[in-house]
């Protein structure tokens, strides 16, 4: 099956608008109190969750858009990738404002002491660049070569937010070693990729 860029072009807005909309609802249960006994806890949970399997889609649509008739993925991956960083951007306000009423002190002593919110804080820290040189604009004006680099963040972005999911679990901790496991798979497959080009293999 050939998946076209016109396709995909027409999918564009019907995409942003389903990635847009969980945010929406989530915001206004929590606005009606319709998130259980602890609101905040859960909302940030949401926003978290969904900012990560949105990081790791993009790596899989990085993946998939190597198979020629899949090529055209690479127009939403940018779409993927941007509302990764809006979900991580709600989670983290959601964390600031609404958890600890922007009391700084407290926010950096927390980021200092416990390793899951160094993880995350640190996971946030370098996908701003990423968002930052997702234009057209400045991939022409850095260069493919320093843009792609800069992109391979992805993966140490990717590892960061499992681990401070994985820490912040405390119980079941099914889910976030499933997530290792598809970042594990889709590095690897990556690494044949680099050593299949250089004719290693």
């Amino acid at each position: 099956m050939y998946l076209s860029f016109k396709t995909l072009r027409y999918l564009k807005p019907v995409i942003f608008i389903l990635l847009l909309i969980p945010s929406l609802f989530w915001t206004y249960q929590f606005l009606h109190n319709n998130l259980g006994v602890n609101p905040i806890e859960k909302l940030m949970h949401n926003l978290g969750e969904m900012a990560l399997r949105l990081i790791l889609f993009t790596l899989i649509i990085s993946n998939l858009s190597q198979v020629k008739s899949l090529r055209s993925l690479q127009n939403i991956r940018r779409l993927v990738g941007l509302f990764a960083f809006y979900y991580v951007v709600l989670h983290l306000i959601s964390y600031v404002v609404l958890d600890y009423y922007f009391n700084w002190n407290l926010i950096i002593k927390d980021i200092i002491k416990r390793p899951f919110i160094t993880f995350g804080f640190i996971s946030f820290i370098l996908l701003i660049p990423l968002a930052v040189t997702s234009t057209d604009y400045m991939l022409k004006k850095l260069t493919f070569k320093v843009w792609k680099n800069i992109h391979k963040l992805i993966y140490l972005v990717a590892l960061l937010a499992i681990l401070h999911f994985f820490l912040l679990t405390k119980a079941d901790k099914i889910e976030p070693i499933i997530y290792m496991a598809i970042l594990s798979l889709l590095f690897f497959l990556r690494v044949l990729k680099f050593l299949y080009k250089k004719k290693y293999i």
